[in-house]
Parts: C-alpha cells; structure tokens; sequence
C-alpha cells in the first residue's frame, strides 16, 4: 500500500483506523455524543474538526472509506449517521480527497466469512490479525482498512 486510507464505522461512537504509506496503523474510537447545552449541529463541527487534525497529523490522505449503512434499527441512529455523512463527504470534497462507501455485508463477509458476522466476531477477527480493538466500532474500521488494503494488492482471503 502506498497511500494514507482512512477508513470509518460512522456514529455516535465512531470507529476509525487509518494506514500509513510505511505500513503502519492506528485506530481508535471517537465520541461524538451531544455535551451538555451544545446546540443540535456540535457534534458534526467537533467531527470536522477532527477530521481535519487527523489530516494534519497524518499529512496526507490520498483516500476515505467508510462503512455504508442502508438500514438503521432507530431513528435517532439514522439522523447521526447520514450528518457525519454528509460532514464527511462534504469534507472529502473540499480536500479533495476520493471517497468510498462499503456495504456492511460486504465487509463482514470478507473479514469473516459471513455476511451477518456479530459484533464479537469481527473484534475477534480483527485480534487474530494482532490488533486490539477496545470495541466493536474500532473492529469494524480496521476491518475496512484490511479490507481495502486486500483488495488494492488484488486479493482477499
């Protein structure tokens, strides 16, 4: 891999794993819960912001992949993600930077062999490549990232 990804499971909680051209990764969580008497749109402007010292910090981005949810159990978690969406893509595009979105299934399939992986699954699967995801929102992202990285040299186990 010669590029920078950054890949994400978006949420409240959102995951996020990013690749370095030497090889590296890092990946965590982010919360991006409302604060106490923060207005409505905060968390997207603390997300952006983020973003953007990521960027700094890493230096370039040559590309970001997220998961690509079609279905949301709530309400409430439908509004989250389609705000960090469009604060995403919109960010991408100012930057521009291509991005992708990937179906869950898609993901799940290729990390573990099932398209309906559980949630303990998937941080399994992403501890027996050596890493320690602290949930199921870190799992997912790196998950995305071994995912990309499998694809980009032809092949996915």
């Amino acid at each position: 891999m010669n590029n920078t990804i950054l890949c994400f499971d978006l949420g409240t909680k959102t995951g996020w794993a990013i690749g370095g051209a030497d090889g590296d990764i890092f990946s965590g969580t982010v919360n991006f819960e409302p604060r106490r008497f923060e207005g409505g749109g905060m968390r997207y402007l603390r997300f952006k912001q983020w973003l953007s010292e990521i960027k700094h910090t890493a230096g370039d981005i040559d590309a970001v992949y997220f998961e690509e949810v079609r279905r949301h159990v709530g309400t409430d978690a439908a509004h989250v993600y389609g705000g960090l969406l469009a604060t995403l893509t919109a960010w991408c595009e100012h930057h521009q930077i291509p991005y992708e979105g990937i179906p869950v299934s898609t993901i799940k399939k290729a990390t573990t062999g099932k398209g309906n992986a559980s949630k303990e699954e998937m941080i399994k699967a992403m501890r027996a490549k050596g890493h320690a995801p602290c949930d199921d929102n870190e799992a997912d992202a790196l998950a995305i990232l071994h995912l990309v990285k499998e694809r980009e040299l032809g092949y996915v186990h």
